[in-house]
């Protein structure tokens, strides 16, 4: 198969890394790709959101499965446009992907079909969002309702905070386009964890847990991020917890989106909290996480070439016995640049990164980096290396992937020191 995977983070390095492994991909290329990228793809340039690009790189190189990474493009439709020209495509969509594209559109659909979810109220003004504020009481969460690159959620703790978070969101000044519209919903007080599954319009393929690390700064302080580290499988997951998570919110969600009218195919990512052992939804998004698909491409036994084929072509129930899962933890911390997720300087060169690669069970999946004309591995975006371990248990995986972070040598780099926390 010629495969063409979109994107150019850590997620999209895991993916290639582990499509590149399957015995049926013979070329493999990656739009736009990363240094890392580069050592298991051909990369292409052509940013991930430029639709019509991709469509005709796919379509002039006889592409047999498109792959999608990141949401952007999905929400813009490039699934839709591939379709038009006949090449599959792994993911949903541009109207399944308003599962993620959409905060109301998501909690609408947990109204609907009695998915368990925060209380939630959608307003596109001020005072209305004030009024239901001073209703509920603090804290409160608040999120722009569409795509802000994982940063679109703020939990206030205090009513002038809450104030000012829904001015901010709605004069478009925080998200722009984003934040037009919010959703003010219920704090949950729990445990937050991520769960996957695969599907192919109507059949579920459950994957596993991870467990995100979104604040910037240890003991989970400081501005959410893109994420800073996960590790997988969660530790707070058990049979009778996935048994709820799938009945209740994997399995509700897909027949839903049938019944409406926009089948889903690709990949579910739902973000659970979980409170006194019941699991509330509080996010669906429509592609892997990252950086818990690091964690994920390592711990899965199997063709992951063919189970993304087979769910983009409505056959995921002739793959199902195929995908197991490693008894190893996985565990990944991401380096991002010094004052990220604030302004943060780019083309900072990054040293001994094969050093890292010869720890065993170490592997480091690139983000936002590239090659300068001397050959050196430089920093172009804010998160930018996963290094991301496997062990017996996640003190074994955690201790790796530290063991790797101190080899590598970029003073403008940094790391939270406990990644792992809550399982450890």
């Amino acid at each position: 198969m010629k495969v063409l995977l979109i994107g150019s983070g850590g997620r999209e390095h895991a993916l290639a890394w582990a499509i590149a492994q399957s015995e049926n991909c013979d070329q493999l290329y990656c739009a736009p790709g990363n240094a890392g990228i580069e050592s298991c793809a051909d990369c292409v340039d052509i940013a991930a959101d430029d639709v019509e690009a991709l469509v005709a790189f796919a379509r002039d190189n006889a592409i047999d499965l498109v792959v999608v990474g990141p949401e952007q493009p999905l929400v813009l439709g490039v699934v839709d446009r591939l379709k038009e020209i006949g090449i599959p495509a792994f993911g949903p969509n541009k109207a399944a992907a308003q599962i993620e594209g959409s905060k109301g559109f998501m909690k609408d659909l947990c109204a609907k079909y009695d998915i368990p979810t925060a209380a939630y109220a959608r307003f596109s003004d001020v005072d209305g969002a004030k009024a239901f504020i001073d209703a509920q009481g603090v804290p409160i969460v608040i999120k722009a309702d569409g795509l802000a690159a994982g940063k679109g959620v703020i939990i206030a703790e205090t009513l002038a905070q809450a104030y000012e978070t829904v001015e901010d969101m709605l004069s478009g000044n925080a998200f722009g386009e984003a934040g037009h519209e919010i959703v003010v919903e219920q704090f949950l007080d729990g445990e937050e964890l991520s769960y996957f599954a695969l599907a192919d319009g109507e059949s579920i393929l459950p994957l596993t847990s991870a467990q995100d690390h979104k604040r910037v700064h240890d003991g989970d302080q400081g501005p959410n991020t893109g994420g800073m580290g996960a590790y997988s499988p969660a530790h707070l997951m058990n049979d009778a917890l996935e048994e709820k998570i799938l009945t209740r919110i994997i399995e509700p969600t897909i027949a839903g989106m049938v019944k409406d009218g926009h089948p889903f195919t690709g990949v579910l990512f739902a973000g659970i909290m979980v409170v006194d052992d019941e699991p509330f939804l509080i996010e669906h998004n429509a592609r892997f996480g990252d950086p818990e698909c690091q964690t994920l491409m390592l711990r899965m036994q199997g063709d992951v070439l063919a189970v993304l084929d087979a769910a983009a072509k409505g056959q995921l129930d002739a793959v199902k016995d195929q995908v197991s899962w490693s008894s190893d933890s996985a565990l990944c911390v991401v380096m991002a640049a010094n004052g990220y997720p604030g302004a943060y300087q780019k083309n900072t060169v990054i040293n001994n990164l094969d050093d890292t690669a010869e720890i065993k069970n170490v592997t480091v999946f690139h983000a936002g980096t590239a090659k300068n004309d001397a050959g050196e591995i430089v920093n172009i975006g804010g998160r930018v290396l996963g290094v991301t371990a496997t062990g017996k248990d996640v003190q074994e995986a955690q201790r790796r992937a530290y063991m790797g972070v101190n080899k590598i040598d970029w003073p403008d780099g940094f790391s939270r020191t406990d990644i792992g926390w809550r399982a450890v």
